[in-house]
């Protein structure tokens, strides 16, 4: 399987002539996998891998052929992927991905938001959003 990945990927450079990119294989140890899905936070503890694809460039007029390529890299993934998220490696994908890092341990997270930060103080990241506010 990792060989047929690595193919899809290096025919994927090739199609679009990106030379400016970094593709991470993070493979998941059994460090991460000592906790169960609900141990923590995040649940992808029982996956093999875990990919990022970053292109970069520094040409503003650049910024669709590279976001292109970089989504085109992605859907080639796809045959390869669990479907989940590490929520560190989201850009600004919208709450569908935020959730779909989290998976079940989502509402839990909500609950914890809704009881110590219920005016969402704490959202410069990949938010969870309190499901009501304290009003002043």
């Amino acid at each position: 399987m990792l060989l047929r990945f690595q193919k899809a990927a290096v025919r994927k450079k090739y199609e679009t002539g990106n030379q400016a990119f970094s593709i991470r294989l993070r493979f998941l140890t059994t460090r991460v996998k000592r906790f169960g899905k609900d141990g923590t936070a995040l649940k992808l503890r029982e996956l093999l891998y875990n990919l990022a694809i970053m292109p970069a460039w520094s040409d503003a007029a650049e910024s669709e052929r590279h976001i292109r390529w970089a989504d085109g890299l992605w859907k080639a993934m796809q045959p390869f992927s669990s479907g989940g998220v590490y929520v560190n490696d989201l850009g600004n994908e919208g709450e569908d991905r935020v959730k779909a890092a989290y998976g079940t341990n989502y509402e839990r997270l909500v609950s914890l938001k809704n009881k110590y930060d219920p005016s969402n103080l704490f959202r410069f990241n990949q938010n969870i959003t309190p499901t009501f506010r304290k009003s002043s």
